[in-house]
C-alpha cells in the first residue's frame, strides 16, 4: 500500500492527487498545484492569462498551453478512480481498525474539553487528528472534504512534512546537490536553485543512507575493534597486577631465604669462634701452668744458690755448693726447664671477618629482566641457492640462555608487526646455543625475513627483522637439448657454434632444424626471482631468454607463445615474443648480458652487465615452469649462473613500469629488420 500511496502522490504538494491532469509528457498534476505553477511565473507585466508554458515538475518538460489555459489540458480520469478505490480501502482495510488505534492512542487536536477524546482519524490534508465526533463535525460527507485524506491517528510531527525556507506554504520534494538543500518544486521551477543540479529525495536518501549504514558499519566495526584492543589491555592491566603480586611474594620469599641462610651462617661461624677460644684457651692455661711450674722449680734452685753463696767456710761450701752448682748449670743449659714452650699464635688474632665479597653481591641484588634484543649482522650473513647462514651479535651474551630463530618468505609487507603476528606462515629453529645458525632447503632466488629472539628465564625480546636473499638456481647446458652443430665445452657452461660436430642422436629435448642452433638449461623454475649472465665475446648472432618446456624445438625461440628472447642480428637488437618483434636500444660494445627472471613478480629483464643499464623487461603471467635458453649463430657464449642479484638491478627496478609504458606504442607483429633477419638465418 505505501508503494501505490507514492505512486498516487503530487510530486508538489505530496498529497493524494486532486483533479488530476494528465500532462503530454504522460506524467500527472494537481489542477491547483499546476495553477500555483503559473502563478508563481504571473507579474504585472506578465499577467496570468499570457503565460503559454510551464515544465513539468517530474521531467522538466516543457508543457504548451493552448488559449484555454490549464483547461485545456486532459483530466486522468482513470488516476482519479484509482485514488477514490485508494481511499476507501484504506479507511477500512485490515491494517486500519481498532487494533492499530488501541496500541497508539492520540488525543484529539479540536476538542474543547479536557481531557480532549482519543483521535480515531487523521487528515493529512488538514494536517490535524480528530476524535468520531468532531470528525463528523468538521468532515461531512460532500466536497471538498471527501477528498481529503484520512489515515490512521499519527503523532503531529509525522504528518507536517517539512517546509521549504523560500516557499513557507510548500513541502520540500527535491535536494539540490549544489547547495547540499532541501528545495520544493517551486525553487526548481522560479527559484535559485533553477539551474542547479537536483535529485529526488527517495534517490539523495537512499545513497544518503548507504553511505551512512557502510560509515556506521565501519564505525561499530572500529568501535569493536577498540573494545577488543580495549579488553586485551584490561587483560593486560589485570596480568600485571597477578604478576606484580606474584613477584612481589616471591621477592619476600628469595629474601627471607637469604636472611634465613645469614643467620644459620652467623650461628655456625658464632659456634666456630666459641669452639676456637676454648681450645685456645685450654692450651694457653697449660702453657701456664707449666711455666710456673718451672717457675717454682727454678725460684727454690734460685734460693739454694743464694744460701750456698753466703756460706764463707770452704770446706762446707765445697761440700754443699757443688751439688747446687751442677743444678744451676744444668738448669741454665736446658731452655726447656726454664722457658716452656709458648705459642705465640695462640692470640686469636689471626682471624678475621670478611664479608665485602658478600655485601657487593648483595647490593647487586635485582631482579632478572629479558635480555636485550639481538642484533643481525647482514654484513656476515652468507648465502647459496638454498641456504642462508644468519649471523647476529648480543649486548647481554651472558645473561642469555638460548636463542630462537623465525623465518619466512618475504612478501612485501611493510607491517612487520602485523606480519610477526600472522604465526601460522613462519618456520621456527628453537634452542640456538650460539649466535649464528644455517637454515637448508630453502628456495632459490627468494626473499625472506628473518628475526632473532633472545630468550632467558625473564623472558625475551625480538631482533629487528632482516631481509635475506638465497642466491639464483645454478645450472648448466643440458647436452641432450644442444643442436647438432654445437659443441659444448668447459662443464657445459660455454657454447659454441662447430658445423663439424653432427655426431649426436635425435632426441625429442634436441634443439633441431635449420637456424634453430639452441640449447637449454638443465633446470626448470617455477619460482623464486634468479638472475644470470651470460658473457657474449665477440658473438654478434643470438638469441637468449627463457621458454616453457612445450615450446618448439625446431624454430626460432621467441617465434612462439611460449618463449621470450632478447636477440641480435648484427647491429639490430631486439626483444621478441609469440612471434612479435620490438626493437630495443643497446650497445654495440655488449658483452655481458644480464638476464633477471622474477618469477613471482611475472616478469623477464634483460641487462647491459658492463655498464649497468636495463634494456627491456617483459611482463609475463607465468603458467608453467621455465627453463633458460640459448641460442648463437655465431662465435660462442659462456654462462655464469647462480648469482647474486646485483645492485644496480633494484636501482632501477622502478623505472621499469614507465620503460614498458614507452616501449608498448612500438610493440608490433611485423618488425621493419624482419626480412633483414631472414636474409642473415
Amino acid at each position: 500500500m505505501e508503494t501505490l500511496e507514492s505512486e498516487l502522490t503530487c510530486p508538489i504538494c505530496l498529497e493524494l492527487f486532486e483533479d488530476p491532469l494528465l500532462l503530454p509528457c504522460a506524467h500527472s498534476l494537481c489542477f491547483n498545484c499546476a495553477h500555483r505553477i503559473l502563478v508563481s511565473h504571473c507579474s504585472t507585466s506578465k499577467p496570468l492569462e499570457s503565460i503559454s508554458a510551464f515544465q513539468c515538475p517530474t521531467c522538466r518538460y516543457v508543457i504548451t498551453l493552448n488559449h484555454r489555459g490549464l483547461e485545456g489540458l486532459k483530466r486522468n480520469v482513470t488516476l482519479q478512480n484509482i485514488i477514490d478505490r485508494f481511499q476507501k480501502a484504506s479507511l477500512s482495510g485490515p491494517n486500519s481498525p481498532t487494533e492499530s488505534r488501541r496500541l497508539h492512542s492520540h488525543h484529539c487536536q479540536f476538542c474543547e474539553q479536557d481531557p480532549p477524546r482519543e483521535a480515531v482519524k487523521t487528515c493529512v490534508t488538514c494536517e490535524v487528528s480528530y476524535c468520531d465526533r468532531c470528525l463528523r463535525a468538521t468532515h461531512p460527507n460532500k466536497k471538498p472534504f471527501t477528498s481529503h485524506r484520512l489515515v490512521e491517528p499519527v503523532p503531529d510531527t509525522h504528518i507536517r512534512g517539512l517546509t521549504c525556507l523560500e516557499h513557507e506554504n510548500e513541502k520540500v520534494n527535491m535536494y539540490c546537490l549544489v547547495d547540499d538543500q532541501l528545495i520544493c518544486a517551486l525553487c526548481k521551477l522560479v527559484g535559485r536553485h533553477r539551474e542547479h543540479q537536483v535529485s529526488s529525495l527517495t534517490e539523495r536518501f537512499d545513497k544518503l543512507k548507504q553511505t551512512l549504514e557502510n560509515n556506521l558499519t565501519n564505525l561499530v566495526k572500529r568501535n569493536s575493534e577498540l573494545e577488543n584492543q580495549m579488553a586485551k589491555l584490561i587483560q593486560i592491566c589485570q596480568q600485571v597486577e597477578v604478576n606484580t603480586a606474584m613477584h612481589e611474594a616471591k621477592l619476600v620469599e628469595e629474601c627471607d631465604e637469604l636472611v634465613e641462610i645469614i643467620r644459620q651462617r652467623k650461628q655456625v661461624i658464632a659456634v666456630k669462634i666459641k669452639e676456637s677460644k676454648v681450645m685456645k684457651l685450654r692450651k694457653l692455661a697449660q702453657q701456664i701452668a707449666n711455666c710456673r711450674q718451672c717457675l717454682e722449680r727454678s725460684s727454690a734452685l734460685i734460693t739454694q744458690a743464694e744460701q750456698s753463696l753466703k756460706e764463707n767456710d770452704h770446706a762446707r761450701f765445697l761440700q754443699t755448693a757443688r751439688n747446687v752448682a751442677e743444678r744451676v748449670a744444668m738448669a741454665t743449659a736446658s731452655s726447656q726447664v726454664l722457658i716452656p714452650d709458648v705459642n705465640l699464635n695462640e692470640a686469636f688474632d689471626n682471624f678475621a671477618l670478611d664479608f665485602s665479597r658478600e655485601k657487593k653481591i648483595l647490593e647487586g641484588l635485582d631482579y632478572l629482566t629479558a635480555p636485550n634484543p639481538p642484533s643481525i649482522r647482514d654484513e656476515l650473513c652468507t648465502a647459496s641457492h638454498d641456504t642462508i647462514t644468519v649471523h647476529w651479535t648480543s649486548e647481554d651474551e651472558f645473561s642469555v640462555t638460548s636463542y630462537e630463530l623465525q623465518y619466512t618468505i618475504y612478501t612485501g609487507q611493510t607491517n612487520f608487526i602485523s606480519l610477526y603476528n600472522s604465526a601460522d606462515s613462519w618456520m621456527i629453529v628453537p634452542n640456538i646455543k650460539q649466535n649464528h645458525y644455517t637454515v637448508h632447503g630453502l628456495q632459490s632466488g627468494t626473499r625472506y625475513i628473518f628475526f632473532v629472539k633472545a630468550i632467558n628465564q625473564a623472558g625475551s625480546r625480538n631482533s629487528e627483522p632482516a631481509r635475506l636473499k638465497t642466491n639464483s638456481q645454478p645450472f648448466k647446458l643440458d647436452p641432450k637439448t644442444a643442436h647438432k652443430k654445437l659443441r659444448l665445452s668447459n662443464d657445459c657452461l660455454t657454447m659454441e657454434k662447430d658445423e663439424s660436430s653432427l655426431k649426436k642422436s635425435h632426441t625429442p629435448e634436441r634443439f633441431s632444424g635449420t637456424g634453430s642452433y639452441g640449447a637449454a638449461g638443465n633446470v626448470f623454475i617455477d619460482s623464486g626471482c634468479h638472475y644470470w649472465e651470460v658473457l657474449l665475446g665477440a658473438s654478434t648472432w643470438y638469441a637468449i631468454g627463457v621458454a616453457y618446456k612445450s615450446a618448439p624445438k625446431n624454430e626460432w625461440s621467441g617465434k612462439n607463445s611460449s618463449s621470450w628472447v632478447f636477440s641480435r642480428c648484427n647491429s639490430n637488437f631486439m626483444v621478441r615474443h609469440d612471434g612479435k618483434e620490438m626493437l630495443v636500444e643497446a650497445s654495440l660494445q655488449l658483452r655481458r648480458l644480464g638476464v633477471l627472471l622474477d618469477y613471482d613478480n611475472n616478469s623477464l629483464s634483460f641487462y647491459d652487465a658492463m655498464n649497468s643499464q636495463h634494456i627491456h623487461t617483459f611482463e609475463i603471467s607465468f603458467l608453467l615452469p621455465v627453463v633458460p635458453t640459448f641460442m648463437i649463430w655465431n662465435k660462442s657464449v659462456m654462462i655464469l649462473s647462480g648469482l647474486p642479484v646485483p645492485d644496480f638491478v633494484d636501482g632501477v627496478a622502478s623505472d621499469l613500469q614507465e620503460h614498458q609504458q614507452q616501449q608498448m606504442g612500438m610493440c608490433r607483429q611485423d618488425s621493419p629488420y624482419l626480412t633483414g633477419m631472414k636474409a642473415c638465418h
